[in-house]
């Protein structure tokens, strides 16, 4: 099983209402949990741990999650409110304002971090959840606890606006990064993580002497790039569609390639650390391909298996 760890929210979508005014529309979402249900849909073995409140927003949540076969046994509930992020989109592109003051997704301390049954075979991070205290600081112990037994993979998923202590942010990236297995980031989050002048080789080389060992980085519209250690560079483009936005492309991407990895068997720190180029290549497209169908349609609304093959 693939555990998601990190945000589970409500994306306030906005839409027109019926006498022509401006509305806005709550849908489930967060980094985390649009992977999460992405995988289900692809019909991987998933679960998600995460902060979610036991207020009407919380159900819907863990409807979402029920409705996509996500295993919810390990979520972490209270009473504190939702964590909502409003969201404004422009040309497809998508900006969002949060509010997650005291909710019950940044308020998980590590006393309140389950046991990870023998089951789980890799861990997935990443999102605001890394952004905001005391989660931030949870997601990485736990991410530190199981690196020696398990896969780990890393998505930042970087917004600058959200983090407000930038060197801790910093540390606790470094931190996860050592331990992981597979690292991706868009190619704006790389420049923000290797805040230098280096071409996108030079700053992949910085981000394997910092631990990673699979780094993969999104293009947006140019496709994507895989680095593994002791191997040439991997890239594949993406199918041309129609995009209506881009509002979870990244989440489902990812989910894409891990579930490639799993239906190769391949999803363990041996299976990933033994990847060859070309195991490499057809999980980066099959990632493509099932973002692709994300971007062309509304809202964070990965496609089923079925949709795929059929």
């Amino acid at each position: 099983m693939i555990l998601c760890c990190g945000e589970a929210l409500i994306d306030m979508i906005p839409v027109t209402s019926t006498d022509g005014g401006a509305a806005f529309s709550p849908l489930p979402g967060g980094a985390i949990f649009n992977t999460s249900i992405a995988l289900g849909r692809l019909e991987v073995p998933v679960g998600l741990l995460s902060g979610v409140s036991t207020d009407l927003f919380g159900a819907q949540l863990v409807d979402g999650l029920h409705g996509s076969g996500v295993a919810s046994d390990l979520l972490i509930r209270s009473d504190r409110p939702t964590t909502m992020a409003f969201v404004r989109l422009t040309d497809g592109h998508a900006d969002y304002t949060f509010y997650d003051e005291n909710s019950a997704g940044r308020m998980i301390d590590p006393a309140d971090l389950p046991e990870i049954p023998s089951s789980v075979s890799t861990l997935y991070f990443g999102g605001i959840s890394l952004c905001a205290e005391p989660a931030a600081d949870s997601y990485a112990a736990l991410c530190l606890r199981e690196a020696s037994s398990r896969a780990m993979m890393i998505d930042p998923n970087i917004r600058p606006s959200f983090i407000t202590d930038e060197t801790g942010y910093r540390d606790r990236l470094s931190r996860m990064i050592s331990v992981s297995d597979i690292v991706k980031v868009s190619d704006e989050d790389l420049d923000w993580i290797i805040p230098n002048g280096e071409d996108e080789a030079a700053k992949v080389r910085a981000l394997h002497h910092m631990g990673a060992k699979l780094v993969i980085v999104t293009k947006g519209g140019e496709g994507a790039s895989a680095y593994a250690q002791n191997m040439s560079e991997i890239n594949v483009s993406v199918p041309k569609v129609t995009v209506v936005d881009t509002v979870g492309a990244g989440d489902t991407f990812n989910a894409g390639f891990l579930a490639k990895l799993h239906h190769l068997d391949c999803l363990s720190k041996s299976g990933i650390a033994d990847l060859s180029a070309s195991q490499i290549e057809a999980a980066l497209s099959f990632a493509a391909q099932v973002a692709a169908v994300t971007v062309s349609r509304a809202g964070a609304n990965p496609p089923t298996l079925a949709e795929l093959t059929g």
